[in-house]
């Protein structure tokens, strides 16, 4: 079992087809809107069917705004290594930083050969490939002379440069026992495919790197651990790969980090809907699930300190702080978030937790529930007077998960407020343009907020699924406060849905006129229900499972 501690990424690898190049590049849209954090694509220079990669990874760089983007993987032959330098280093200066680099020894050699590139043997292919990436990282360096004397490239007084904006990672798609080794020797990142090298054959690869890396004076964990995968959403298909439900996919996905350390998964699709399920379901559910699994096994260790007793925390008042005993459990929480956004919990020095405190902040008055209807649970029979540190970063992960979801609320209302105004402004006018430039703000805030909802009904369905079973059966006092949440769970979504009617209702607007405000002004109410209600839920949570999730964390 080997868990490198990576966070968790998901990327796309959609086809790109020459028949109808467009669309790669608009699931690369989806996928900048959906979570996803990479697009790659393959590199076949000899490939009459295929657009080449690095026009169309220019063009996809320039329509999105925070996916990265790199070839999966570049054909080393047919690409000279300082134009190849200099290619990653001009699109990621272009793009703000985001460009990353695939490399390949290459393959098919007949096709190579066809195409005008060499023909190598084995051996010769991967000292090719090690000579190419001192030829790259030199040029990158920015400053000084690129001088390589190899078998393949000799470089002599090219001046280096130009330096990328950021630092390009560089993956090598490695399959042989050598490759492997020089990826762990000098790569940023190991990329295999689910189709060539399975799951079951990850582990030895694992090993063979990790050897190599600390052979050359590097730690494992500098080696990412990418994985092109491919599956369906639905019944096991002859094919193999990831099957079911978005759910399903989560626990197959979480399995391959915990259990083989692959951390950044590649999907292999040209079906925009399944880049949204990825990016929206599948993602939020595999980082909770690896987060919660690197809790546990965390809580497994010894934490020895003097006289070789682990440190103790006392449990505080019934939904106050946890804290150590030298710690205060009293005074304020963190720095607030958005406007009419309460203060997130803080952890101070590794040994408090915080539930966020509800600061009573309502905007509009229509809760769909009798906050001081809420139940309590009561410590049960026994329970401890103390917990460790391991303990308490099970109720912290929740309020960390809060906290982000928190943070994005806050960007929602912030979007909001600027398409509000820019609505206002631009409608003044109903020119043709005003009108475009209105409806593209309203796509780009339909497309977050679609987002937004997506990853808090994940979050939601996690816990009724998981969490709050394991916790009912670990605890069965804590029962009628776990029926509640699922309740309030249930009028979160209707609210969700609200906000959905109310982003429909705004499309279907030109924006000026009593038509668009009073469509705006619902919009505006739907996001300030949801402000409400999800903040009020979220520290109703936080309050009454701090003790359950220590003494019992989250499966």
């Amino acid at each position: 079992m080997t868990d490198y501690g990576h966070d968790i990424r998901l990327g796309i690898f959609p086809t790109p087809d020459a028949a109808d190049p467009q669309r790669a590049v608009a699931l690369a849209e989806v996928a900048d809107t959906s979570g996803i954090d990479l697009v790659t694509v393959q590199d076949h220079p000899y490939n009459a069917r295929q657009v080449d990669s690095w026009t169309l990874l220019s063009w996809i760089a320039a329509r999105t705004t925070s996916v990265r983007v790199g070839p999966n993987v570049a054909s080393l032959p047919l690409h000279q290594p300082v134009v190849l330098a200099r290619a990653v280093a001009t699109l990621d200066l272009l793009s703000g930083g985001r460009a990353d680099l695939g490399l390949g020894t290459g393959a098919f050699w007949d096709a190579i050969a066809a195409a005008g590139g060499p023909r190598r043997t084995p051996g010769e292919a991967v000292d090719a490939l090690v000579e190419a990436i001192d030829v790259v990282r030199q040029v990158w360096r920015g400053e000084g002379a690129v001088r390589v004397d190899g078998e393949h490239y000799r470089i002599r007084g090219l001046h280096s440069g130009p330096a990328p904006a950021g630092e390009p990672a560089i993956w090598i798609g490695a399959y042989g026992p050598r490759m492997q080794r020089v990826t762990g020797r000098l790569a940023d990142g190991w990329l295999p495919s689910m189709g060539y090298l399975p799951p079951e054959r990850l582990a030895e690869a694992n090993a063979r790197i990790d050897e190599a890396a600390r052979k050359a004076g590097r730690a494992p964990q500098d080696v990412v651990r990418l994985y092109n995968v491919h599956g369906t959403f639905g019944p096991a298909s002859g094919r193999g790969g990831l099957h079911g439900t978005p759910a399903d996919w989560a626990e197959q996905l979480a399995g391959l980090a915990l259990g083989e350390g692959m951390s950044t998964f590649i999907l292999a699709t040209d079906d925009a809907r399944a880049v949204r399920v990825f990016g929206e379901e599948v993602g939020p559910m595999v980082r909770d699930l690896v987060s919660a699994g690197r809790e546990r096994a965390a809580a497994t260790e010894v934490d020895e300190v003097e006289g070789g007793a682990q440190e103790q925390i006392d449990v505080g008042a019934a939904g106050g702080a946890i804290a150590s005993g030298g710690a205060s459990a009293s005074g304020e929480a963190g720095a607030p978030g958005g406007a009419g956004i309460p203060a997130a919990g803080v952890t101070q020095a590794g040994s408090v937790f915080r539930p966020t405190p509800d600061d009573g902040t309502r905007l509009t008055g229509e809760l769909e529930w009798d906050e001081a209807a809420r139940p309590t649970a009561p410590e049960p029979p026994g329970a401890p007077t103390a917990y460790t540190a391991q303990q308490l970063a099970a109720p912290q992960h929740l309020v960390d998960i809060h906290d982000h979801l928190r943070g994005e609320l806050a960007r929602v209302r912030d979007i909001v407020d600027q398409v509000r105004a820019g609505h206002l402004e631009v409608g003044q006018a109903r020119s043709v343009i005003n009108t475009m430039a209105m409806r593209q703000n309203t796509w780009t805030l339909g497309a977050f907020c679609q987002s937004y909802c997506r990853i808090v009904t994940g979050h939601h369905t996690l816990e009724d699924r998981s969490v709050f079973p394991h916790l009912r059966r670990a605890e069965p006092t804590v029962g009628p406060v776990l029926d509640r949440l699922h309740e309030e769970h249930e009028v979160i979504a209707d609210v969700l849905d609200q906000l959905d009617r109310a982003l429909v209702a705004l499309a279907d607007e030109e924006g000026y006129g009593e038509h668009g405000r009073r469509a705006l002004d619902e919009l505006g109410r739907s996001v300030d229900l949801l402000t409400d209600t999800l903040l009020s839920h979220l520290a109703y949570e936080e309050r009454e499972l701090g003790g359950p999730l220590a003494r019992h964390g989250f499966a």
